[in-house]
């Protein structure tokens, strides 16, 4: 890992959504707040949209990680740009994946890793890294199905707010469909969107146009980070609200999601699961002198 004044880390994305990566095998790296947020800018730091440590899963703090360490022998220590602790990343979950292959400490095809939010199987195709991103729901079903949406988003530039749908993706996600004559290119995602009812712990925000069948494009701002070139998560919630405003329960095809940062795959898969796929590049390595920072 290196010395705290000189530590090692790997520049990593997935479809342009970049991190700076950790490796912390022996577990004695503290990734607190202010580390992150140091790390993570953009003109002082390595820059990235969040920061992940790769830490052993029986040494994390949180006693429901631990708890996967038979099964998956990683923990993506995972946390936004502001220093804030999330759940997990989609294109995150690939990068932490190609890193793990890398470094060789996993090598085979297909392999379980530990997030917050549960357990998560990888699988390689190829250039390709397939992640099963395990259940989701919708968090008000009851009147999405009665209403088709349950929240309100009002983005700066747009005097009327647009309906959305919640969904759950092991972190949380609002999904707007945008009305005909709004340009998804022209919206204004430097401003934090407005989302009624406030989302208690914050929320992502997805803005999806349609381009064909099962394909849309999307353009989303990150609780904790900004606007971002993609998120995995939230393509997968975009895809799945879109099927559910199509009149189906989840995806009965794959999906394909267009953002700023490059194409994905959704696949519904069974037992109301999710999986997402698109490429993962590890692009620098690297040590940061943090006596500086």
């Amino acid at each position: 890992m290196g010395t705290i004044e000189g530590l090692r880390f790997t520049k990593g994305h997935g479809t342009e959504n970049d991190f700076v990566v950790v490796g912390d095998v022996d577990a004695t790296l503290d990734l607190d707040a202010d580390l992150t947020r140091r790390l993570a800018d953009r003109h002082a730091g390595v820059g990235g949209d969040g920061v992940i440590r790769v830490v052993p899963t029986a040494a994390a703090t949180d006693e429901s990680v631990r708890a996967m360490a038979d099964r998956a022998p990683w923990f993506m220590d995972y946390r936004n740009a502001d220093g804030s602790v999330a759940e997990m990343c989609g294109n995150g979950t690939r990068v932490f994946a190609a890193y793990l292959r890398r470094e060789g400490l996993e090598t085979s095809d297909e392999f379980e890793i530990a997030t917050r939010a549960g357990i998560k199987g990888i699988r390689f195709e190829g250039d390709v890294v397939a992640t099963n991103m395990g259940r989701w729901r919708l968090p008000e079903e009851a009147k999405a199905r009665a209403d088709g949406f349950d929240a309100l988003v009002h983005v700066v530039g747009h005097s009327d707010p647009w309906s959305a749908l919640s969904v759950d993706m092991g972190n949380p996600h609002t999904v707007v469909a945008l009305p005909e004559g709004v340009d998804l290119e022209g919206l204004d995602l430097l401003h934090v969107p407005e989302v009624r009812p406030v989302p208690a712990h914050g929320t992502n925000v997805e803005f999806v146009r349609i381009v064909g069948p099962a394909h849309i494009a999307m353009r989303v701002h990150e609780r904790g980070v900004g606007e971002t070139r993609s998120c995995g998560t939230g393509v997968c919630a975009a895809a799945l609200a879109t099927s559910f405003w199509a009149g189906e329960a989840e995806p009965t095809e794959d999906w394909t999601v267009d953002v700023p940062g490059g194409r994905l795959r959704v696949r519904a898969l069974p037992h109301h699961e999710v999986e997402l796929a698109g490429p993962a590049a590890l692009v620098a390595d690297g040590t940061v002198d943090l006596s500086i920072l």
